[in-house]
């Protein structure tokens, strides 16, 4: 009896490692088309992508806004781990860093990257916002996210005494939100042409001459 237990607890995890196999495929898919082709795409587009039925989608991501969500949420964390952004070591790194110049430079190594992968996905739930009442609330989230994550670098800048005389935390917040924004990224990076390491080194550059003057030098 303990042999067949084993053998279903191995069939148990081999059908685990399968499904969440199969839902990395229907995302990375997803994300290809919904990047290239915008929220228009169709999840039997996306199914054949992934080399799975369109039932399969709607019962694995309650369709299409689900699966975008979805797609977004990997695409900011940079897999499918179940922690937070929050709770990585790389934004932990950033919270503790006591030099406010140090603190920028890491955020910006955090933020750039994320918005490497992320940004096409934006921009379109953006875009697909326009006609899309689903998508509208997703990007409202979206947001509202960017922006706490915002609030939380500028309070922290502020309580250790380190913003540019007369800056509020709400006016470092949203120079943060601006910065660091889809349509910014679009700009430089999609329609421009510039590399992820010039824009990289243009925000970090930019973050600190506008929240820490006496700094940049």
């Amino acid at each position: 009896m303990a042999g067949v237990n084993r053998r279903r607890g191995y069939d148990s995890s081999g059908r685990r490692d399968e499904a969440r196999a199969r839902r990395r495929r229907i995302v990375l898919a997803a994300t290809d088309l919904f990047e290239r082709r915008g929220f228009h795409v169709t999840i039997a587009e996306i199914a054949d992508a992934a080399g799975v039925s369109p039932e399969t989608i709607y019962k694995s991501f309650d369709g299409k806004s689900g699966l975008i969500k979805d797609a977004l949420d990997q695409a900011l964390a940079g897999d499918d781990n179940d922690v937070r952004v929050a709770d990585r070591p790389e934004n932990k790194a950033v919270d503790i860093e006591p030099d406010p110049r140090r603190k920028i430079e890491r955020y910006a190594a955090t933020a750039v990257p994320r918005i490497e992968r992320a940004g096409r996905l934006m921009i379109a739930i953006r875009d697909g916002a326009r006609s899309d009442p689903a998508l509208q609330t997703l990007w409202a989230q979206a947001l509202q996210q960017r922006l706490d994550g915002m609030t939380m670098l500028a309070r922290h800048l502020s309580e250790s005494g380190t913003l540019r005389p007369g800056l509020t935390v709400d006016k470092a917040r949203d120079t943060l939100w601006t910065l660091i924004s889809p349509e910014i990224y679009e700009l430089l990076v999609v329609r421009r042409g510039w590399s992820i390491a010039e824009y990289q080194d243009w925000i970090t550059h930019a973050m600190i001459a506008e929240l820490l003057p006496d700094l940049a030098t």
